[in-house]
């Protein structure tokens, strides 16, 4: 509660001034003290519980040392920007002057570079028809080769599956089986051979009808380009066309560098003549491949004709082996079925004396007193028993023995049956195959090549024959 609620103020009234009494007067200001005293009182308890955050003499030091500091750091920046404005305005100035000049320089140099190789470039247009025409020519002989490695190709193919038919252990990899692969290997090599003759020609004289594509090209190029750098020549810091443009040095897409430029016109005059050259260089090489590809595939013809003729050998001398062997084993059979049956008759013979024996062992047991003894008898009877029992085991042993063998006998039977069914497959197969590779034999009897296949081209086109 506030002193002016306690006591009343002197006052000031519209009429004039009128005081209290001195003694109240007093009182009032006695009250006053008392509570800025409390107030007092109460704050300063308040601070020592609670004291405020004070800093030392050297912490007051070190921030005007810093901001004294900081002032001058602030101070020499501003002081060298200034004076790196300064020169850089003059540099830039003299700069500017200079790469003028400079551009104009080599606008007129580059001019020159362009008229140079535009007259040289005038001259190589004419001299690639020929050349063309007799690649074409090599190409199409080079593709009636291609053609013809077809035949032995379907020929080599079919005896392969003629030959996967055989069954069992004919089945096997013999060398005709290898020829045969061989065959293929060296039909699909020379393919490959006499397919990268005709893309190589293919290749030339798309190079050949490009360099005189890319010459006529350069050239309007050339006299485009030339057109350009005489405007841009003939353009002033004064020129009315001169303006501001977006994103002026950016590098336009398919940009190339003077040394570039300098290697694609030299390349583009020296191209043809190196084409050609290259081109006279494939023919002779073409000429020379399908020579070498006759003659490889007409080798490894007769190689696969004599391992042929050799494997069918061999499998008739094998298949009259087990005709015979089955003869035998047959015979064999027949001998051991009537050894077996002689052993049943004898172990069954055998039973009787046994019978005996036991009979009269069982009856002598019946012998009364004294008399029940053991005897030489006795022991005969005994031994003869046992020598019965032990005979009639072996019988049996060797009986089981001989109805083993005659089992294994007649499986080994079928089996070679199963065998020499399967062999005649094979030689009917071998036989076929034979009948088969009769038909390069007549190809290469009559003509070695077709007389004439017309060109095989593609939807560009380029002749083309793909048979890998």
């Amino acid at each position: 509660m506030s002193c002016r609620k306690l006591f009343r103020f002197p006052q000031l009234e519209s009429n004039g001034l009128q005081f209290v009494c001195f003694p109240k007067l007093l009182l009032f200001l006695l009250c006053a003290l008392l509570f800025l005293w409390h107030q007092i009182s109460t704050n300063m308890a308040t601070l020592s519980m609670k004291p405020g955050l004070r800093y030392s003499v050297s912490d007051w030091t070190t921030n005007n040392k810093q901001i004294s500091d900081t002032a001058e750091h602030r101070r020499k920046i501003s002081h060298e920007i200034r004076q790196d404005g300064r020169a850089l305005r003059n540099q830039t100035a003299n700069k500017t002057n200079w790469d003028e000049y400079e551009s104009s320089r080599r606008l007129s140099d580059r001019i020159n570079d362009i008229t140079r190789w535009k007259e040289n470039l005038k001259a190589c247009a004419q001299e690639v028809d020929v050349e063309m025409d007799a690649l074409t020519l090599s190409k199409e002989e080079t593709e009636r080769a291609l053609a013809a490695t077809v035949l032995p190709l379907e020929v080599t193919a079919e005896c392969l599956t003629l030959r996967e038919g055989r069954r069992g252990m004919e089945l096997v990899s013999d060398p005709v089986e290898a020829e045969l692969k061989k065959e293929v290997e060296v039909t699909d090599g020379a393919q490959r051979i006499l397919q990268q003759c005709i893309d190589q020609a293919f290749e030339h004289l798309c190079r050949l009808q490009e360099v005189r594509q890319q010459l006529t090209i350069d050239l309007q190029d050339k006299i485009e380009a030339l057109d350009v750098d005489m405007s841009c020549l003939s353009l002033t810091i004064q020129s009315p066309e001169i303006s501001l443009k977006p994103n002026p040095t950016r590098v336009p897409p398919g940009t190339t560098t003077p040394q570039q430029w300098e290697h694609f016109s030299r390349y583009n005059i020296t191209r043809a003549k190196e084409e050609m050259q290259a081109s006279m260089q494939l023919r002779e090489n073409s000429s020379i491949t399908r020579a070498q590809v006759q003659n490889e595939l007409e080798a490894q013809r007769m190689a696969m004709e004599f391992a042929l003729r050799k494997r069918t050998h061999h499998l008739e001398q094998a298949h009259q082996e087990l005709q015979w062997q089955l003869k035998t084993t047959r015979d064999e059979i027949a001998e051991l079925e009537k050894d077996i049956a002689g052993l049943e008759n004898d172990i069954q013979a055998k039973m009787a004396p046994l019978k005996l024996v036991h009979t009269r062992l069982e009856n002598r047991i019946k012998r009364p007193g004294m008399d029940l003894c053991r005897d030489e008898v006795q022991f005969g009877l005994v031994e003869e028993a046992k020598q019965l029992d032990a005979t009639i085991l072996t019988l049996k042993k060797k009986l089981a023995q001989a109805q083993h063998s005659l089992q294994s006998l007649k499986q080994h039977e079928a089996q070679m049956t199963e065998d020499l069914s399967r062999k005649q497959d094979a030689l009917s197969l071998e036989q076929r195959s034979s009948q088969t590779r009769q038909r390069l034999t007549l190809v290469a009897n009559t003509e070695r090549l077709p007389s004439a296949v017309v060109p095989l081209t593609n939807s560009c086109g380029r002749h083309k024959l793909d048979l890998a």
